[in-house]
Parts: structure tokens; sequence; C-alpha cells
């Protein structure tokens, strides 16, 4: 027993001595003095560790792939002579101040200084073509692109549609890094994606999150027309100013959507993004790049999204798709077969249970195209096929015209405004007519001169407006044009209405 404790008071002895030799080494502290805060620790040495991400979470590959085929897109504004105010163009404002309150921004003649605008841009072929967003480059003076290496050019703007919020630009470069289409209709929620843009002029930034929803519609493309097309990929991933026109992609590094805006009560990111689809993306370009202007495919319906509420009003079986609540006689949807009351499930075997989703999947088109439709009519499944048309009611390619370019249309002649009468009237654009005793709308009222600057709730901004606004209402009970005299009287004019 003697031998046993004589053992151990000698083990705890040299194990107190070690820990005080090791105390007193230079270079190590004791634990007492690492932080007065007893709340606060220090992590571990740092060490390399040979853990790997699991196959789909390791983003170096889709970054270092998609960062130099990202570009920084810089705009520069010219100083107009005369105040075009924003709040006096903008048809959501006018709705809740009046145009009393229009017409006091229409007084004001204060010249109005130029600016500068930041963006970003993806590459998408070797030869310099690249997408943006419109909001980016629309009405700027000068485009300028930064790509990556520091390298910058001028960009000439190829093409740019609003109703999807999309331009093209071009850059006199070959051989340069770009990033290929993905399939957006693959996405799935839950999956990771990256966000590579220029936040607040910095470039290169990359950012991760994960699908949050699909066929999101957020109102941020609200067009007079209707025409504005929104069927977003939501996103958790940081995308803050500057990053419009940027790309999303996947773990691979595949472009599955432009980065466009943000749902935010700030200006700054809060929480989700939303990405135009790269399916939408490739037929614009694509369609830019041929005609320079959009083919756009209307089924022609109005439609209602199926909720309880209009389930139990209308006694339908079903909660799925989107029911039809109006359509013109002469219409694509028409033209197939279907009648108000029934309901659309879906396109080409694509379930569509939301506005936004049909939208998406017609939007894919182009006009003279055939789609499969699925519907429902009295609880029975059916499904016809539709010839997509496109605005003005035909199948034929449109050709963009240029906004000073006269229009014949019913015997009369529809010309641009000058620059000089809109600033005196306070307009922006307009189609102004004239040989009206000789043309079909002698009958009207209007006498020459006139300038149309609205029908129903389309904003007339060029002559060929007139035109497609008023044989997209010829199958519907008329229209009423809104207008003013160029001595500043407004007039309004129904046409085609009892």
């Amino acid at each position: 027993m003697l031998g046993l404790m004589t053992s151990a008071i000698l083990g705890g002895g040299v194990a107190v001595g070690g820990y005080k030799l090791l105390e007193a080494e230079p270079g190590n502290v004791a634990q007492s003095s690492v932080a007065s805060d007893p709340q606060v620790r220090y992590t571990s040495a740092m060490r390399s560790s040979t853990y790997a991400a699991p196959e789909g979470l390791n983003f170096v590959a889709a970054a270092a792939a998609t960062t130099p085929a990202v570009v920084h897109v810089m705009t520069e504004y010219k100083a107009e002579p005369q105040q075009q105010s924003r709040m006096q163009m903008d048809p959501f404002l006018r709705q809740f101040f009046g145009d009393q309150f229009d017409g006091q921004l229409r007084g004001q003649r204060e010249p109005q200084g130029g600016g500068e605008g930041s963006g970003s841009g993806v590459i998408i072929a070797a030869n310099g073509y690249i997408v943006t967003n419109n909001h980016v480059i629309d009405k700027a003076s000068k485009v300028t692109v930064v790509l990556d290496d520091k390298r910058k050019y001028d960009a000439e703007v190829v093409g740019a549609d609003p109703s999807t919020d999309l331009a093209v630009l071009k850059v006199k470069a070959d051989n340069l890094p770009f990033i290929k289409y993905g399939n957006s209709d693959d996405v799935k929620v839950g999956q990771w994606v990256l966000a590579v843009g220029n936040p607040f002029n910095l470039n290169s930034t990359v950012t991760a999150g994960i699908i949050s929803a699909k066929g999101r519609n957020i109102n941020i493309l609200r067009r007079e027309d209707n025409m504005g097309v929104e069927s977003f990929i939501q996103t958790d991933a940081v995308v803050n100013p500057g990053n419009s026109g940027g790309a999303l992609v996947n773990t691979n590094g595949d472009l599955i959507g432009i980065n466009s805006a943000i749902s935010s009560h700030t200006g700054s990111f809060e929480g989700y993004a939303f990405a135009v689809p790269s399916a939408i993306v490739s037929k614009v370009v694509d369609d830019l790049l041929k005609y320079k202007v959009v083919q756009r495919a209307l089924l022609g319906v109005q439609i209602q999204e199926v909720d309880a509420r209009l389930a139990s009003e209308k006694k339908l079986n079903t909660l799925n798709g989107v029911y039809v609540q109006g359509l013109s006689q002469s219409s694509s949807a028409a033209q197939a077969g279907l009648k108000i009351g029934d309901i659309i499930t879906d396109i080409n075997g694509v379930m569509v249970n939301t506005a936004s989703q049909l939208q998406e999947q017609v939007a894919r088109f182009r006009p003279g195209d055939k789609i499969k439709v699925g519907y429902l009519r009295s609880g029975s499944k059916e499904a016809t096929t539709a010839t997509l048309h496109n605005a003005a009611g035909t199948t034929a390619v449109v050709h963009e015209l240029p906004a000073d370019a006269a229009v014949k249309y019913e015997g009369a002649k529809l010309a641009p405004v000058s620059a000089r009468l809109q600033n005196s009237l306070g307009i922006d654009g307009g189609a102004q007519i004239s040989d009206i005793k000789g043309s079909n709308f002698k009958e009207t009222g209007m006498a020459d001169g006139f300038i149309i600057t609205r029908i129903d709730k389309n904003v007339v901004r060029k002559p060929a407006d007139v035109q497609a606004y008023l044989d997209r209402a010829k199958d519907n009970s008329g229209a009423l044009v809104e207008g003013v005299y160029p001595d500043g009287r407004k007039a309004y004019y129904p046409i085609g209405r009892e």
C-alpha cells in the first residue's frame, strides 16, 4: 500500500511540474490571459483539411468558368434640353396623382442633367454578343462594357425588348469567354445556384443560394398594353443594385437565368431575387438577332387563376389550371375551339396553374407556330391545336419600323410628332393624323392635325402603335381614342362603339 501511495504522489507531482514548465515556455499563453471576457474564445489553430464538399455543393468550378464571361455594363445619359419628368411619363403614378398633377409637371421646363448608370451583362457568344437587362441600357446615349480582365469596349445595342426586360449588346472582339445556355425547365426548387455580377461596382462578385420558386410574377414589368412577360426564377442568392443583367448559373456553370430584380423595401437585398429563365432569354435573343424585334405570339385569351372562390362561384370541380373568362372571335384560341368557361390545364404537356406559367409557355413560340392546348370543359378533359397569332391577329413576321416612319391606315396618314411639338404639349411620342376626309376616320369627328396619344389603356408612342392597337380592337367592342390638338385642346373619339 505504501508503495502504491508513493507512486501516485510522484505521478501527480510530475504532471503538475510539467504543466508549469509548459506554461513558462515562450509562446505559450495561459488560459486565464486569453481574454478578459469569459464568453470570448479563440478558434483552433489554422491548418489544412482534407475535407471535400459533396458532389453538387462545390462552387469553385462554376465560379471559375462563369466569372470571366460576366461583364460590367456602364452607361451614360445625355442632358435633355427640357425636362421630361419620369413622373409625368409614368401612367401608374398618374393614377394616384391625376391629370392635374401631370399638367403641373408639363409646365416645368428646367434643364435636366445627364448621368451615368451601371449594371452587368453575360457574354453568350465568343464573337462579342452580350445579353443584359433592358432597364440597364434603356435611353443610354453611350454603353461601355468592361470585361473581367479589365479590357474595355464600346458596345452597340443590337435590340431590346421591354416586355421581358432583355437587351442584346455587341462589342467588336473575338475569342471571348462565354457562358452556355442551360435548360431552365430542368431547374428544381431547392437546387443550388450562383449569381454572378457587379453589385455596387464591385466587379466579378459571386454569391450562392437556392431556387426558392419558379414561375413567379411580381408585377415589375407592368405595361399598359398588358404585354409584359413575368415568369421569374426566384432565388435567395444575394443580388444587389448592379447585379441586373448578370448571370444566374447552376453548379455546372450553365446559364439558367438573367438576374433582373429584387424584392426589397430598402432598395438593397432583403432575401429574394428574380431572374428571367433561360428558356425565354434564348428565344428573345434569337429574335432580336434575326429580326431586330421580338416575334411575340399570343393565344388571345383573357384568363383568371382558379382559386377556391372562383371554383365555388363557377361550380368548378378543380383548383388547377387557368379559367378562360374572355377571348376575341378571331383569336388563336377561338379558332382552335376554346370557349369562355374552359379551364386551360397544360401547354404541350406542361402543366399551367397560373397566368405567369401560361405566359411563359406561349412566349417561347413565334406567330405561326402550333401548340397543343389541354383544357377542361364541363369536367371533361379535352385537347386542341392552336396556331398562334401576333398582336395584329395574323401569323406574319413583324418587322421593326423606325419611330419616325409614317403609316397609311384605313385611308388616313399617321405621322410622327416633332420633338418641338411634343415638348410644347408635354407629351411623349404620339401619332398625328391627316387626310381624314378620304379615310374610314371621317365619321369619328376627328380633324386633321389631331395627335393620338392613347387608345384605350395603351400609350401611343409612334404611328405603328395606332395600327397595332386598332387592329386588335376590331374584334372587341371598339376602342376609345384619346389625344390632343396642336393648340392644346384634348379630345376623345369612340371608334366602333355605339
